[in-house]
C-alpha cells in the first residue's frame, strides 16, 4: 500500500464519522498534536440544553465560532483584531439566548432585537488550528459554517480530550486530517462504473462514476461520443445543481450550459463533461437555499453566500484534474466563460490550450444573476 493510500485509509474513514456525527447533532472532539483539543458541535443543534451539556462535559463555558464573512456581514469586524485566529471568530456566549446565537449563525433568522454588543468578543486565546479546523468540519458537513466550541484541558490526566471521550463516547477526529480531507479524497478517486447511457442531447454517452476508496464525495465523467485520446479534448467542468439541472430552474442558466455542453461536444463528435458534486459554489444545496432567500431580499450571489459565512466560491478543481489523468488527458480544450476554472486547471497539472466561450442569453428571471457572474466572478459572457 502506497502512502498515499494509507493516508487515505486513515484519513477519509475518521473524518466521514466525524461529519456523520455533526450532522446528527453530537458532538466531537477535535485533536491537534500535541494534545491540545476542543470539544465542538454544530451551531444549527444550539438549544439551551446543548450549551448545558457542553459545559458540563468540559467545565468551561464554550463560545460560538463563525467565519469572517459571517463576522463581517454582521458587523462586527471591527473587534476582530482581539482574536487569534485570522479567518474565524469567537464570540463569547455568556448570557447570550439561544435565539441569539441562531441569528449569528444563520442569516435567515430575523434579529428579534438582539443587540451585538462587540465586548462579547472573547479575547482569550482560541488555538487557530482547532478553530479553522472546526468550523470546516461543519462546511464539509454541508451545514452552516458555524459552531459551539470549547476548549478542553491538557494538563490533568483525569480530565485529558481520551478520557472525556470514553467517558461520554464521543468520536474524535484530528485537526490536521479535517484540513487535507478534500485532496486525500481527490487524488483517492477510483473509478467504480461505466455504463452507457443515451441522452436526449448527445445518445452515445457514457457515464463514469468515480468515488475514494475509503468513501467521500462522488463525482461522475460523463463521456460524450468519441475524444480523440490524441488531441486536446474538449471539456466542460460543471458543479452539480439541483434545482437548476434537474428541476429546470430559471434563476440560474446552469441547466443550459449542461444541455449546450453535452449537445455542443455531440456535434463537434466528442468532448468530456465533469459532473462535479458542488453544490451551489461548494456550500451544499441547504445552504445554497438560504442564500436563495437573501437574494430574494436584494442580496446578490456573492454577498449571499458571504452572508450564510462561506466565501463566494468554495469549489475545488482536484477532483476534475485527477479525474481527466485516470482518463488519460492531460490537456483539454477548456468549454467555459469563467477564468478561475481555467487557472484551477492549470495550477493542478492539466494543460490548457483553448478556452472555449460557453454561455447563454438571459431568460427574463436570472439577468441579476448573470450580471453578477461577471461583475463579481469576472466571468466572460
Amino acid at each position: 500500500m502506497s502512502a498515499l493510500e494509507e493516508n487515505a485509509a486513515r484519513i477519509l474513514p475518521a473524518v466521514e464519522r466525524a461529519i456523520a456525527e455533526l450532522r446528527r447533532g453530537a458532538a466531537v472532539i477535535i485533536q491537534r498534536p500535541g494534545g491540545q483539543a476542543a470539544l465542538i458541535q454544530a451551531s444549527e443543534t444550539a438549544s439551551a440544553e446543548v450549551n448545558d451539556t457542553l459545559k458540563h462535559i468540559a467545565q468551561a463555558e464554550p463560545c460560538l465560532l463563525l467565519t469572517a464573512r459571517r463576522a463581517a456581514a454582521i458587523g462586527i469586524t471591527e473587534a476582530e483584531p482581539l482574536i487569534s485566529t485570522t479567518e474565524v471568530i469567537a464570540f463569547a456566549l455568556d448570557g447570550m439566548s439561544p435565539e441569539a446565537v441562531t441569528y449569528l449563525a444563520d442569516p435567515v433568522h430575523d434579529p428579534l432585537g438582539i443587540n451585538l454588543r462587540h465586548d462579547n468578543f472573547l479575547t482569550t486565546d482560541v488555538p487557530e488550528i482547532l478553530a479553522r479546523s472546526s468550523v470546516l468540519l461543519a462546511k464539509l458537513a454541508s451545514l452552516l459554517p458555524a459552531v459551539l466550541f470549547v476548549n478542553l484541558p491538557d494538563d490533568s490526566p483525569n480530565d485529558s480530550s481520551e478520557e472525556l471521550a470514553r467517558k461520554h463516547n464521543l468520536l474524535t477526529v484530528q485537526a490536521e486530517d479535517i484540513v487535507s480531507y478534500r485532496s486525500t479524497a481527490a487524488y483517492g478517486l477510483k473509478k467504480v462504473a461505466s455504463v452507457q447511457i443515451p441522452l436526449d442531447t448527445a445518445e452515445k454517452t457514457t457515464v463514469v462514476a468515480f468515488r475514494p476508496k475509503e468513501g467521500g464525495v462522488e463525482h461522475l465523467a460523463l463521456i460524450i461520443g468519441d475524444p480523440d485520446p490524441d488531441q486536446p479534448v474538449l471539456v466542460r467542468l460543471h458543479s452539480e445543481c439541483f434545482t437548476g439541472d434537474l428541476l429546470g430552474s430559471l434563476r440560474c442558466d446552469c441547466g443550459d450550459q449542461l444541455r449546450g455542453a453535452t449537445k455542443l461536444m455531440n456535434e463537434k463528435g466528442g468532448g468530456i463533461l465533469l459532473y462535479l458534486s458542488q453544490e451551489g459554489r461548494g456550500i451544499g444545496l441547504m445552504n445554497k437555499l438560504r442564500a436563495y432567500e437573501l437574494q430574494d431580499r436584494g442580496a446578490d450571489t456573492s454577498d449571499a453566500n458571504e452572508l450564510v459565512g462561506f466565501d463566494p466560491d468554495e469549489r475545488i478543481y482536484i477532483p476534475a484534474a485527477e479525474m481527466l489523468r485516470q482518463m488519460g488527458y492531460d490537456e483539454v480544450r477548456l468549454l467555459t466563460n469563467n477564468p478561475e476554472k481555467v487557472s484551477a486547471l492549470i495550477e493542478c497539472g492539466i494543460e490548457v490550450s483553448e478556452i472555449v466561450p460557453h454561455h447563454f442569453p438571459s431568460n427574463g428571471h436570472n439577468e441579476f444573476y448573470l450580471q453578477t457572474k461577471a461583475s463579481r466572478f469576472g466571468h466572460t459572457l
